[in-house]
């Protein structure tokens, strides 16, 4: 996995129109944090889920391909490598560049290949950071975590 720097980070959240890929139906996991945060923080972000229409009063979008108009950048919350890697290359196709997967899949040559892809082809992927601490105007929770990030010598540069 190549390390994502804070230019990387910072290009992704330039973009405002964001495809959160894998928002789930129950209301206390993560991914709908994220959705609170993203629109707290003056994003448009557009759920993908294929088993909902609506997740929090908001369309809900089969697949990145449906997406009218296009977003600009996709964060991929989602839970296997298999759907991780099929979600990558559906951004691909929709000519997504920006690509942010918030939980690494480790061990799997597969997966390992689908990035080395997406690296051929220029792509700004970010593997494994929270989003949510690097967000304008985050709440000291997500700024508290990027600071022990730093601490770690963890935080990108």
């Amino acid at each position: 996995m190549r390390e994502a720097s804070l230019k990387d980070i910072t290009k992704f959240l330039e973009c405002k129109r964001v495809a959160l890929v894998g928002v789930s139906r129950k209301r206390m996991h993560y991914s709908r944090i994220v959705l609170k945060e993203f629109l707290a923080a003056g994003y448009d972000p557009v759920t993908v889920n294929p088993h909902t229409p609506d997740i929090d009063g908001r369309r809900c979008f089969a697949a990145l391909a449906d997406i009218a108009p296009p977003v600009e950048a996709a964060l991929l919350l989602l839970g296997t490598a298999e759907a991780t890697d099929r979600a990558v290359r559906e951004c691909q196709q929709a000519g997504i560049r920006r690509i942010w997967i918030y939980k690494n899949v480790h061990d799997r040559a597969e997966h390992e290949k689908a990035m080395e892809s997406c690296r051929r082809q220029n792509f700004i992927l970010i593997e494994g950071y929270c989003p949510l601490m690097f967000l304008p105007r985050a709440n000291f929770i997500h700024r508290a975590h990027g600071f022990f990030v730093k601490l770690t010598g963890n935080y990108p540069l």
